[in-house]
């Protein structure tokens, strides 16, 4: 069996799917504000579906996009991991970092914390040479997450499953080589300084 990983962080438990995790998955797929930079917001059935994939890949790898609870009340905000993306994109093979929150946790430094310790496990624990993140070229917040993280940008290409219409079909690449990584600080909060 796979070694599983849940990372914490100061603020936050990035753990396993559970069933109670569905309902409010759900609701923050259906939100046009948090789902704006993808193809279309997803219904209960696609986002349980999500749901019942990542927990699968947690326990195949040991780790993925994990469901992210706030440890001070339990309460499921969204999820945030790494993820072998399964589009063949033109600099596959890689691992991803990616985060969805629900709308009301934005802005408060969530997503960045947990995607550091995310980071933590892809590069000390698993020893992942790199690490790549990418969105709409619109999608300004996720980008700015993503140069929070150390991540620098690394051109764009045009997403193979986002219809050539589309005004989201160009994304935007960053990277992280574990060189770099290596040369942030660490803070003793198990994170990113």
């Amino acid at each position: 069996m796979t070694e599983l990983i849940e990372p914490e962080t100061g603020r936050l438990r990035l753990r396993l799917w559970t069933p109670s995790d569905r309902a409010p998955f759900a609701e923050l797929n259906a939100d046009g504000r948090v789902m704006k930079y993808f193809t279309a917001p997803l219904t209960q059935a696609e986002s349980d579906a999500m749901a019942e994939r990542c927990q699968a890949l947690i326990e195949q790898r040991g780790w993925g996009f994990w469901a992210a609870e706030l440890k001070s009340t339990g309460e499921f905000i969204g999820f945030v991991g790494l993820h072998v993306p399964s589009s063949k994109l033109p600099f596959s093979p890689c691992v991803e970092i990616g985060w969805r929150l629900a709308f009301r946790h934005w802005g408060q430094g969530f997503a960045t914390e947990a995607a550091r310790a995310a980071l933590i496990v892809g590069f000390d624990l698993l020893g992942l040479p790199e690490i790549v993140s990418f969105t709409a070229l619109g999608n300004l917040k996720s980008r700015a997450v993503m140069e929070r993280l150390g991540m620098e940008e690394s051109g764009t290409f045009d997403h193979p499953h986002v219809a050539e219409e589309s005004g989201l079909r160009r994304h935007c690449l960053y990277r992280l080589s574990r060189g770099a990584y290596g040369n942030m600080e660490i803070d003793g909060a198990g994170s990113l300084g």
